[in-house]
């Protein structure tokens, strides 16, 4: 599985998009932060297009579900991967994920 960089592609379930910011810039790809624990949580979201009654739009990413790796970590924090699906803040008929479309880099790789 490939490294999630900060100008990777991550989306609502509604193709909402997330704002990724790195928490640390020492390790990169190509010039591009490596993510890691906890960088997915608590950014916004926009052009979500959920709208309409008993519907929220999403706005911010909340708690990672999966997609840490387990045996790879920069400074005591697990790497983000291509694999990283969290929950946003937006309300519909079920709970809205966000996911990664794109992990922004074809080079590097770890396990989960």
């Amino acid at each position: 599985m490939k490294l999630l960089v900060d100008r990777g592609v991550v989306k609502c379930g509604h193709n909402g998009i997330v704002r990724n910011q790195a928490s640390q810039h020492f390790v990169t790809i190509k010039h591009m932060p490596v993510l890691v624990s906890d960088d997915p949580v608590g950014r916004n979201i926009i052009a979500c297009p959920n709208y309409g009654i008993g519907r929220k739009p999403c706005t911010k990413t909340m708690v990672v579900r999966v997609g840490y790796s387990r045996f790879l970590s920069i400074n005591g924090h697990a790497v983000c991967l291509e694999t990283v699906e969290g929950v946003t803040d937006g309300v519909d008929v079920q709970v809205v994920l966000y996911t990664v479309r794109a992990p922004g880099q074809t080079l590097v790789g770890a396990a989960s």
